[in-house]
């Protein structure tokens, strides 16, 4: 899955936004090294991850982090929070959590005598929805509108969520007892899916001496602010595709509709998800236009959790395919 540098220099040759002018307007570099060292200070060794989060904040998706407790979930979602400056609120998914627990409730005033409507936690720009899979279906579904529409829909009437808006939901193994597995549709959602994993030892030493670093969260303070952070987003919508890149995502989206191997295809949202995933990726290391080394970058995040072979009944083959789609779709037809 390698290419010489003239099929770097072709799927290069975009110009529907040249390199000058992606990064430069809005100083990308300088903001995502500044979220990448404070990030780093808190959440130690797992750089790629972060690099991963922060790429599916840019491109206006959501995350789903899949692990086991106490590998540091929740703190990479409240310092994600902390450096952005982004108002913050999280919700621990309990199986008799309702759905009016997550979004609000309209509560009768005595003291007005009128109805009004209570904000739950939901309205907040990063929302961590924590183990989520701890809750029943109906109360896991409390999310769709939220995550799809950015708006909450209650006896009736739709309210606006803030903006951005950043749902980081973490799901423990669904072999531990006491889980809900998520519905494809939910799963979907989702622009990503990590794992944090082992700290590497050298990290594992440093967390040992030092205690836990949850006591850093006080003392972060915003690296860029909501403008800068709009300004990025944006940015990511003029990174530039060629015609040579679409037909790589559209070679790997077919192969996963056509392989026997695969139960289902990718969806158009899917293919969507891998574009949009890789503009991020390609404009957090400086570039204007995508490369297909972006795409096969995200590629394992992005589709893992939209994938199933056609002999899992378990759901949890999808990284092993995704590793399939890379080893047998070529760069270039």
């Amino acid at each position: 899955m390698t290419q010489n540098s003239s099929q770097t220099r072709t799927f290069s040759s975009s110009t529907t936004t040249p390199d000058s002018v992606s990064a430069s307007k809005v100083h990308v570099r300088q903001h995502v090294e500044g979220l990448i060292e404070h990030l780093n200070g808190v959440l130690l060794g797992k750089e790629q991850q972060i690099k991963l989060a922060l790429a599916c904040l840019f491109a206006g998706g959501h995350l789903l982090i899949e692990d086991l407790p106490g590998m540091g979930k929740t703190l990479l979602s409240h310092a994600l929070a902390k450096v952005l400056g982004l108002s913050y609120n999280r919700i621990q998914f309990t199986s008799d959590v309702l759905p009016s627990d997550v979004m609000g409730a309209t509560i009768f005033d005595k003291s007005s005598g009128q109805f009004r409507f209570v904000e739950g936690p939901l309205f907040a720009q990063v929302v961590l929805a924590d183990e989520i899979n701890r809750a029943t279906p109906k109360s896991q579904s409390a999310l769709l509108e939220a995550m799809e529409e950015r708006q909450v829909t209650s006896d009736g009437v739709s309210r606006k969520l803030p903006s951005p808006f950043f749902v980081i939901a973490t799901q423990n193994p669904s072999t531990q007892a006491g889980t809900f597995a998520l519905p494809e549709s939910q799963l979907d959602r989702f622009l990503m899916r990590i794992a944090l994993g082992y700290p590497e030892p050298a990290a594992e030493r440093e967390l040992l001496k030092h205690g836990d670093r949850r006591a850093l969260i006080d003392r972060i303070s915003a690296v860029i602010g909501l403008n800068a952070l709009t300004q990025i987003q944006r940015a990511v919508n003029n990174v530039g595709v060629s015609d040579l890149l679409v037909d790589y995502v559209q070679r790997l989206t077919a192969f996963t509709r056509q392989s026997s191997a695969f139960a289902f295809g990718l969806s158009p949202r899917g293919g969507l998800a891998l574009v949009q995933s890789a503009k991020a990726w390609a404009l957090i290391h400086d570039r204007g236009h995508v490369v297909p080394e972006d795409v096969q970058a995200i590629l394992p995040a992005v589709v893992q959790h939209r994938l199933r072979g056609a002999a899992d009944f378990s759901g949890q083959g999808g990284a092993a395919l995704a590793q399939k789609l890379l080893a047998n779709v070529d760069v270039v037809a």
